[in-house]
């Protein structure tokens, strides 16, 4: 019996911490339970304002914007949209002038600190734009998963250089943030939408005559006409509701957020939008996705949550500026842990998964929004891995075969990260595994919002060096660098 070679791991010197001081500046409406009189507490409040003296708005006002505007740019242009997510609620209008109307939008939002309970789970690429970094070095972009009041997680970034050696630096970041701007999505694939109604138990009479109205590429337009529609023609409303509701829902799952460009990666955070991750994004696994005919783009799977139910979803980028987030589809797309591998294998997409929550699984397909054929890679073997086993992040293209980064779940719910090794043509063989962790909680990293448990959503290589950041007891993040040859040896 041989020896297991040796892998030195270091672990830098870079910590990131939540910082409860990076805030958004969120639209805040209060609870909609009916208050005495029949009217809602937003209501209330709305008509609470209008009745300031207008003597007293200026001065009011300029109490908001000395406390908050230097905390958020284009504060006043902020307000004013909150304002208008509200003034359409209320009916009767009085004219009233742009101090009350900011006044009013101020009632209507509240900050929120987007890092205030944790920060971790980061995966990690190369930036699109590699201009201006000296010879041997490379930017890369690190995504985080940030928690805040309520356990809501949104997806947070950074940026930095990885020079010759393997060290990192990261860029100066400042504590404003922006969330962006949402829109739906130019059009919907039919095909896709009605197989994922079908998951969702809504295949039916009634969805089927919408669907029969629209074209094989609908846009919200259409569908909108659809529905309305269904309310003119359609079987009574108490029949119509619940399909009408969940195609509304499926329909909003997809959407666009974008950023200005004066905003820093930094800057940006990817805030819950659709109705299905109204309690968060998870986990996001960025990869960098090379065509065969030679372009790029990045895709991102990620977990939405809703409170009740999981869902996973996709993020598709060129620039980290524009993001395109869209509903996964069919057999193999539940649960979580989808991880996207970074280029075509036999003409066909591939993914791992933990679809069953145990075990480590294969995903192929033709589209990279529908998975249907998943077969099973690999199952809990080793005793820290033996509750569960799952990706940790999209493979790594070696010449020796795929790195795939796992995390296994042990006693106490101790989380450890390892390694398997996969054919680069057929990487439903599994070629070699690590027996022990490569990474697991030092007496240092046990302690937080979760403990005991260390965990990453990718890695990246630069020539002979991984660099892996990766999640402490959702407490904060680090990175642990090692020798790419080492780890290879010992996984064969």
């Amino acid at each position: 019996m041989t020896d297991t070679p040796r892998i030195t791991v270091t672990r830098t010197a870079h910590r990131l911490v939540p910082d409860p001081q990076r805030v958004l500046a969120k639209p805040y409406y209060p609870g909609e339970e009916i208050a005495l009189g029949g009217d809602t507490r937003g209501g209330l409040l709305f008509d609470r304002v209008l009745a300031i003296p207008e003597t007293r708005v200026a001065g009011l006002l300029a109490e908001v914007m000395a406390r908050f505007c230097d905390r958020h740019d284009d504060f006043e242009g902020l307000l004013l949209r909150h304002f208008e997510l509200v003034a359409h609620r209320f009916s009767s209008q009085p004219a009233m002038s742009t101090a009350r109307q900011l006044l009013i939008g101020a009632y209507f939002t509240h900050e929120y600190s987007v890092e205030g309970a944790a920060l971790f789970n980061p995966s990690i690429v190369w930036a699109p734009d590699q201009n201006h970094v000296a010879a041997g070095h490379r930017r890369f972009v690190m995504s985080m998963r940030a928690v805040g009041e309520g356990h809501i997680s949104s997806i947070e970034f950074r940026s930095g250089i990885i020079d010759p050696a393997g060290d990192v630096a990261f860029d100066p970041i400042d504590r404003r943030l922006h969330a962006g701007r949402r829109a739906a999505p130019e059009w919907y694939d039919k095909q896709l939408f009605e197989g994922k109604l079908a998951e969702l138990g809504a295949a039916n009479e009634i969805s089927a005559s919408v669907l029969a109205r629209l074209p094989d590429r609908f846009t919200p337009n259409d569908l909108d006409e659809a529905l309305t529609w269904l309310e003119q023609h359609g079987p009574p409303h108490a029949i119509r509701y619940e399909t009408a509701k969940v195609i509304r829902v499926l329909a909003a799952s997809s959407y666009m957020t974008s950023f200005a460009p004066p905003s820093t990666l930094a800057e940006r955070v990817i805030f819950p939008a659709g109705p299905h991750e109204t309690r968060g994004m998870e986990d996001a696994r960025f990869v960098r996705f090379c065509a065969d005919d030679g372009t790029s783009r990045y895709y991102a799977t990620y977990t939405a949550f809703d409170g009740f139910e999981i869902i996973p979803q996709l993020i598709e980028t060129y620039d980290f500026r524009v993001f395109s987030i869209s509903t996964l589809h069919g057999s193999a797309a539940h649960n979580k842990g989808m991880a996207l591998f970074p280029r075509a294998i036999g003409g066909q997409y591939v993914m791992l998964s933990r679809k069953d929550r145990e075990n480590l699984w294969l995903a192929r397909s033709n589209d990279v929004r529908h998975w249907a054929d998943a077969t099973e890679l690999r199952g809990p073997v080793e005793p820290w891995e033996l509750l569960q086993i799952g990706n940790c992040g999209s493979p790594i293209e070696t010449e020796a075969g795929w790195l795939v980064l796992t995390h296994g779940v042990g006693a106490m719910r101790r989380y450890c990260i390892g390694a398997l090794l996969l054919d680069l043509d057929d990487p439903r063989r599994v070629l070699g595994s690590l027996a022990e962790p490569l990474l697991e909680p030092d007496d240092t990293e046990r302690e937080g919002y979760v403990p005991n448990v260390l965990y990453t959503c990718g890695g990246i290589v630069h020539g002979d060096r991984l660099v892996m950041p990766y999640g402490f007891s959702d407490g904060g993040i680090r990175i642990a660098t090692m020798s790419l040859s080492e780890l290879l040896a010992a996984l064969r």
